[in-house]
Parts: structure tokens; sequence; C-alpha cells
């Protein structure tokens, strides 16, 4: 299916919830739990008709982890791979328009235990189980306690265990997590980071844990839409222009020249479609049918923006 050594895997963190970050306008779907699961099934074996093969997931998206888990019953393919997360818990309960926060953070060893009791009913296609959203102010990274927990988990289970990662000290926490070692092994074996033309901040660390034998996987790649021209974004006037000209270029949109843009810098293990609809993800999937040359990647480096500026954008975007 592919070209690189990137393979293409699918989130479901639109496919789970009826409202999610994003600055594209989904005010005409259904948002009934009902067309939700049904659009999440058929959207899953699309995917794996295309060729996708790990889809991620994680408690807080809504219905996401029951949906995976209902279609990995159904359809029992024995080679799709599965991830999943623990730390955050979905509250708005589907509540549209909900206005408090709609995921809650705890990194505590009894949410780690009480999570896990649910998530690992995807065994034996589960292969990442990740700590949702690493930061230094959670405290996971010295809570002893939930490491020696993660490490029976590893141990038990022959699991990847993972970080996911978010913020302007995305590169701090990795280099953190990185040195994280129980009984002389590494605790931690992937990485799911947001990397896309706007934020380019973790490609040294993320390049170097590759090097290391590490996974990577990368989240966001399209900036939660913000890579779409938009009259809100005066800032990206330039980034729009040599988008919209590759996007002719190759004849593919221009998510799939931005997820191209993360497969060819970075060659991770995967980078995610966050598709909420069957032609979105044929449009995610063109990113098969071409590479980008080497000034053209050249050209989107220069598109980076300053960490802190990426993510303060993205904190004003609201949920819908």
């Amino acid at each position: 299916m592919s070209n690189s050594k990137t393979k293409i895997g699918l989130g479901l963190a639109a496919l789970g919830r009826p409202e999610y970050i994003n600055i594209r306008d989904n005010d005409a779907i259904d948002k009934s739990e009902k067309y939700f699961k049904e659009n999440s099934l058929s959207v899953l074996d699309e995917a794996y008709n295309l060729g996708v093969r790990y889809f991620d997931t994680a408690p807080s998206y809504g219905k996401g982890e029951a949906f995976l888990q209902e279609w990995n019953v159904k359809r029992n393919h024995k080679d799709a791979i599965l991830g999943t997360k623990w730390g955050y818990t979905y509250v708005a309960n589907w509540e549209l328009g909900f206005t408090g926060k709609h995921e809650v953070k705890e990194h505590s060893l009894e949410k780690l235990l009480e999570q896990w009791q649910v998530s690992k009913a995807l065994l034996p296609n589960l292969k990442y189980y990740q700590v949702h959203s690493a930061t230094f102010d959670s405290g996971i990274l010295e809570n002893e306690a939930v490491l020696l927990q993660l490490h029976q988990i590893k141990n038990k289970t022959g699991l990847k265990i993972g970080i996911t990662t978010s913020g302007a000290n995305q590169k701090e926490v990795i280099a953190s997590a990185l040195k994280i070692q129980i009984e002389n092994e590494d605790i931690f074996d992937s990485f799911q980071v947001t990397y896309n033309v706007f934020e380019q901040d973790t490609f040294a660390i993320l390049k170097s844990a590759l090097s290391n034998g590490k996974e990577v996987i990368i989240k966001e790649a399209l900036a939660n839409g913000r890579v779409f021209p938009n009259e809100k974004f005066k800032n990206y006037k330039n980034a729009y222009q040599i988008l919209n000209r590759l996007s002719k270029k190759y004849d593919v949109g221009i998510d799939a020249i931005a997820l191209r843009f993360v497969m060819d810098s970075l060659q991770p293990t995967y980078a995610l479609s966050g598709a909420s609809t069957i032609a979105q993800l044929r449009d995610n999937l063109k990113v098969m049918r071409f590479k980008l040359l080497k000034e053209e990647l050249d050209e989107l480096k220069e598109l980076s923006i300053a960490s802190e500026l990426y993510w303060k954008e993205r904190s004003r975007l609201s949920w819908n």
C-alpha cells in the first residue's frame, strides 16, 4: 500500500463523539449516537478495505473505544493493529454545545487500573497502550506506582507502552520519558506526537527516537484543519499558496500534501488520518500516490512557526 516506510493509521478522535476541536463546519451532520456508530463502523470497514491496519482510539473519544471494540469483535481481522490510551475521561456525555471541558485528565494509579479493565478487551489485537497526553504537570513521569503498573502490564501482555504529547513542551516531555527505565529497560516504546507543516519542533528528537528503535505515531498532521485555506488565518497566506500549488501539481487535496510532508520529512512508523467520513478517508489516502521532491519538502519545512504560537492558536479553536 505504501511507497515509504510510514503507514497510514486511522485515529478515532472525531468518529466517537459529536464534537471535536476543528475549524471545519460539521453542523450539517446528524449528531445522534446511532448515526455516529453506523458511520464509525463503515469508516473502519472502508479503511481496512483500503489497506489501513492501525486503528487508534481512547476512552475520552466519546464512544470511540467501544465502537472500535465492537468492530474488532465483529470483523475479527487477525492483522488489525489497535492502540488505545488511558488518563482522560469523556464527560460531555454526548451533550451538544457542552460548555465545560469535554474530557478530564487524571494520571492516577486508580484511573489506570479502571481504564485498563475496559481496554484490555481489545487484546490480542491491541499493540499500543499509551499515557494520554503526558505532561510534567500531571506528574505521570515520576509516579512510581503508575510506572511500575505499566511495566507489569507490558511484561504480562507484550504491549508497547507509549505516551502521547500535546503542547509547546512536547520535546522536553519526550526527552524526559526516553530516560525512564525499570529493571534496566526503557518503559516507553512509542511516542504519539503532534507534528505537521506548522509545528515541527519535535523533528530532531523524533528522528533520534526512531533511529534508536522507538516507534513514532503522528497525530494532527492537518493541524486541526488549519492547513486548509481560511480567511481567519491571514498569517498562513503564504503557506496556503504553497499548499495549493502542490495540491494542483499532484492532483490531490491539501490534506494529502500535509500528510505526505509528515511521511517524507520524518518517516514515522504511522501517520494518522483523522477522517470522520469515507470521503475524507479516501482523500487522505491519495497520499499514497506520490512523493514530494526534496526542494518541495524544503519549502514546506520553511512553514514551521514557533511552538508557543502554534499551541496558543490551537487553544483558541472551538469544539464543534
